[in-house]
């Protein structure tokens, strides 16, 4: 049993501070949990599902425009291998015919094509049709020479050559008899460039080409990533020449998060401090790579701006979840300490009741102990008003030494009508719940005291054991006086006639311990759990409202104390009583 009761003062209002605290964690807890948890699946799945299909888009814009880039590269070499098929050498070595050939393409094409021209198996240029003066120009010692001779059409690396500025060509090998020559194109790099560039997503997005070696084919919008050849080695199409395995070169590229590998591969790497979203694809059979980047803050800014809005509405809202529940919570405690005054009002009316109740079983002994001091005091007025009677032989008679016994019986007799008078109005008086320091033994020997006459009349002895050393507890007089006088009224109700009662007083622990032990017939085992609880009591109807143990216990629990019972049936029962002892800062605040 654990009866919620009202504190007041500093630990009133620490009690309920605290009680405000929890239930604030609580409610907060239950609200926000389920809040965060559904937010966050949702959050999840959501960026989860929104990232991929940004993946997706990005896959599907490069995809078309690596075929944009391989559509033009591969119009322009059909372009010259018409041109080749068409016509004879002798009309191609022809200039005239050559620049009229030029002029076709330009007009069709714009600027893409620079200029054309015949080399000859020598690698001279024997016709040249074009701005610049390179009629004879001898690429013999050219690399795209070379590797033009072994194939019947040619797409250059970017080279700068004679020319002095970045270009690549396309060439077609031709044979007639035994004479093999070249029809060679060159492709305005500007043009090219431009259509590389034409990839342009958000703020940091731009592709650009490298062949296998790691070097540009075409400029780039942004600063290249680095490690380039790290990443193509990550390709299947990229022919580098690698040191070791190509798991160990994939981790040289730094900070690769792989998304998918194949055709494209693409994945999140690190590169100068930044983390860069890539996607590689296949150009010219394999020759050249087209490279996509963007930072992936630039990727992914949808999302950070729906979660920048999401945190921008979940942050207040939580606040204003937390200042609802704070209201909400102090308005609760604040109707928990209203019941608990109300509760705590009635429970002094009960003990109080309880009380007078105990004054009426007191009130035949105490009249009786009364009567017998004032039936002496006034048969001995009685016998003093018959002696001043014979008022003239009182100065020199021999009774003035009968008067003064008569007076000091008066003033003994009186001195102990007051005692008995005192006691009682001392029980009687109204409750006062402070605590104060008080001395255990001198309350349970005026207790006694009272109750000595009651226990006389049913023949029953009250026996003391008191430890004189004991410390003083904090408590109200009044409301210990109530426990106590509590428990050895009903053991005296107990053991009805004839019997013995012990009152033991002694240290256990931190506490004071009182053991009330009586000789009645004891408490069975069925009922000895209950015997706390309101309204439940053994007495005849009329004799017992079953409050006496439950608001004891309630008083012993205030105090932070505790109150238990042990019972024998046909030995007795024996009720403990602890009690902390000073100071009053020491007490134990019990719970609600």
């Amino acid at each position: 049993m654990n009866e919620p009761t009202l504190l007041s003062g500093a630990r009133g209002k620490r009690y309920y501070a605290s009680l405000t605290r929890n239930m604030l964690l609580v409610i907060i807890l239950v609200s926000f949990t389920p809040l965060v948890l559904i937010a966050g699946l949702i959050g999840y799945y959501f960026e989860t599902s929104y990232r991929q299909k940004v993946i997706q888009n990005l896959y599907e814009l490069v995809e078309k425009h690596q075929q944009h880039i391989n559509s033009f590269l591969n119009e322009r070499l059909s372009d010259i291998e018409f041109l080749a098929n068409s016509y004879s050498y002798d009309q191609l070595v022809d200039q005239t015919f050559l620049r009229d050939q030029l002029a076709t393409l330009q007009n069709a094409y714009g600027t893409v094509f620079v200029d054309l021209g015949i080399v000859n198996s020598a690698g001279v240029q024997i016709s040249y049709a074009g701005k610049l003066k390179l009629l004879h120009a001898n690429y013999s010692g050219a690399k795209w020479f070379r590797k033009a001779t072994k194939s019947d059409h040619y797409l250059s690396d970017l080279f700068t050559g004679l020319r002095r500025r970045p270009h690549f060509i396309i060439c077609v090998k031709k044979r007639m008899g035994d004479r093999e020559w070249l029809l060679k194109a060159t492709i305005d790099f500007a043009a090219f460039n431009s259509l590389v560039e034409e990839v342009h997503i958000g703020e940091t997005g731009s592709a650009f080409i490298v062949n296998n070696e790691g070097e540009l084919q075409s400029h780039s919008r942004t600063r290249p990533l680095t490690n380039i050849l790290g990443l193509l080695r990550m390709t299947p199409w990229a022919r580098v020449e690698s040191a070791g395995n190509t798991e160990t070169d994939a981790l040289r590229a730094p900070a690769v998060k792989l998304i998918s590998q194949g055709n494209p591969v693409s994945g999140i790497v690190k590169s100068r401090d930044r983390n860069f979203f890539f996607s590689l694809l296949p150009l010219k059979s394999g020759e050249w790579t087209l490279v996509y980047q963007q930072d992936r803050d630039d990727v992914f800014s949808e999302i950070n701006r729906a979660r920048t809005f999401a945190l921008t509405i979940f942050f207040p809202g939580c606040v204003a979840i937390f200042l609802v529940t704070l209201f909400v919570s102090r308005k609760m405690v604040q109707k928990i300490e209203k019941a608990d005054r109300e509760k705590e009002l009635m429970n002094r009316q009960v003990i109080e009741a309880n009380r007078l109740a105990s004054i009426g079983e007191l009130a035949s002994g105490v009249a009786h102990e009364i009567n017998n001091p004032v039936a002496v005091m006034v048969e001995e007025a009685g016998w003093m008003e018959d002696l001043l009677d014979e008022e003239a032989q009182l100065k020199d008679g021999p009774d003035v030494d009968e008067f003064r016994r008569c007076l000091r019986q008066i003033r003994i007799q009186g001195g102990r009508c007051k005692e008995i008078t005192h006691k009682l109005l001392s029980f009687a008086r109204k409750t006062d719940p402070v605590p104060r320091s008080i001395q255990i033994n001198d309350m349970l020997e005026e207790i006694v005291g009272i109750c000595e006459k009651r226990s006389k009349t049913n023949n029953i002895r009250i026996e003391t054991e008191l430890n004189r050393n004991l410390p003083p507890i904090s408590a109200s007089p009044t409301e210990m006086q109530q426990v106590f006088m509590n428990l050895i009224n009903n053991a005296i109700d107990a053991i009805g006639e004839g019997g013995k009662i012990e009152l033991r007083s002694r240290m256990a622990g931190d506490g004071v311990v009182v053991d009330i032990a009586d000789t009645g017939p004891g408490i069975p085992a069925d009922i000895l759990e209950r015997v706390f609880d309101p309204f439940f009591t053994t007495k005849p109807v009329g004799r017992g409202t079953g409050l006496g143990l439950s608001i004891c216990y309630g008083i012993v629990k205030k105090l932070g104390g505790s109150i238990t019972v042990e019972s024998e049936v046909g030995v007795g029962a024996t009720f403990h009583v602890r009690i902390p002892a000073s100071p009053l800062a020491s007490l134990s605040i019990p719970s609600l």
